[in-house]
């Protein structure tokens, strides 16, 4: 793909039926695509092997098409598999080894709860020295790993700043704090994480708008470093705001809120599409309507920044 053309993705995990929030993301993704005259893919964000499953990625495949949001190019139920991130370990492999030769590569070996206790504290308490692993001794190591504690490796990152502009929230600034911001590219099984994998994707398949829910925007500068380190140019960010379930809780996957099984019984393309468009901002009511007639009237000024409370009895 050339670099003058306009490229945005699908890039759904398949751990679960699409529901009501991840239909709005993949919506906006699709209007700011075609409202620009690009082209869009479709990618299966399946790296882990014990939370994929087939049957939910040919769901959401399926879905997306009922609502009216295509695609030119990617996986399918039918084939596509160099668009599943399950096959293309290889690749992810090749980037790991150049940041391995640049030296940014190190062994973790902080169990989970250390990693999420270093990266955020609760409410009043410092940071302690972030993770000690990058200094930790070969005598450690080794003893670590007789005692049967496999490593993760994490990337070193400097003492800097991300900045960057997002196509709906503005002016971005990031902070960078070596040993603290360090970010896991593979896990401990192996298997490569989701910053490494996202990042090398995008630039190999040539995308250059993401447009993704505001949960995401914390992943964009790690995502912007890496493609750095490895030589690629960034990408345009526009993140969506996020819907939110009774008692201000975002939605997910995990608890079942109004996924497309249930949705898709009780509405047709138009009526589902005409309510998510007034969620966003996109309508002044939830009016049925196809995907393609809102095109011409999209815009990211139109759309709404802050958290979307579910009205009562809309769904």
């Amino acid at each position: 793909m050339g670099n003058s053309k306009i490229v945005g993705r699908f890039a759904p995990s398949p751990s679960g039926r699409l529901h009501l929030g991840n239909m709005l993301s993949s919506l906006l993704a699709w209007l700011d695509v075609r409202s620009l005259g690009g082209t869009m893919l479709f990618r299966l964000e399946d790296l882990d092997p014990e939370r994929s499953f087939k049957v939910y990625a040919d769901l959401m495949a399926e879905d997306l098409l009922w609502l009216g949001l295509d695609w030119e190019e990617g996986w399918h139920p039918d084939g596509g598999e160099n668009y599943a991130q399950g096959s293309r370990s290889a690749l992810y492999e090749d980037a790991f080894q150049r940041l391995k030769d640049m030296g940014l590569l190190y062994s973790c070996y902080c169990s989970r709860a250390q990693r999420l206790a270093a990266s955020a504290p609760h409410p009043g308490e410092m940071r302690d020295c972030g993770c000690g692993c990058r200094t930790m001794t070969d005598v450690n190591r080794r003893l670590m790993e007789k005692n049967g504690r496999l490593p993760a490796v994490k990337v070193h990152v400097p003492d800097t700043e991300i900045t960057f502009t997002d196509g709906h929230y503005g002016p971005q600034v990031f902070s960078f704090r070596s040993g603290y911001d360090d970010f896991i590219v593979r896990r401990a099984d192996s298997v490569f994480a989701y910053q490494l994998a996202v990042s090398y994707d995008d630039a190999l398949m040539g995308v250059t708008r993401v447009v993704r829910a505001r949960d995401l925007m914390d992943s964009t500068p790690k995502q912007i470093w890496l493609m750095e380190q490895l030589g690629y140019p960034p990408l345009t960010y526009c993140h969506g705001p996020l819907l939110v379930a009774g008692g201000g809780r975002k939605m997910s996957k995990r608890d079942g809120d109004l996924n497309m099984e249930a949705l898709r019984r009780q509405h047709t393309p138009e009526t589902l599409c005409g309510k998510l468009a007034y969620l966003a901002g996109l309508l002044p009511e939830p009016a049925p309507i196809k995907a393609i007639d809102l095109v011409p009237l999209f815009s990211w000024d139109k759309v709404k920044k802050d958290g979307i409370f579910l009205p009562d009895g809309l769904f």
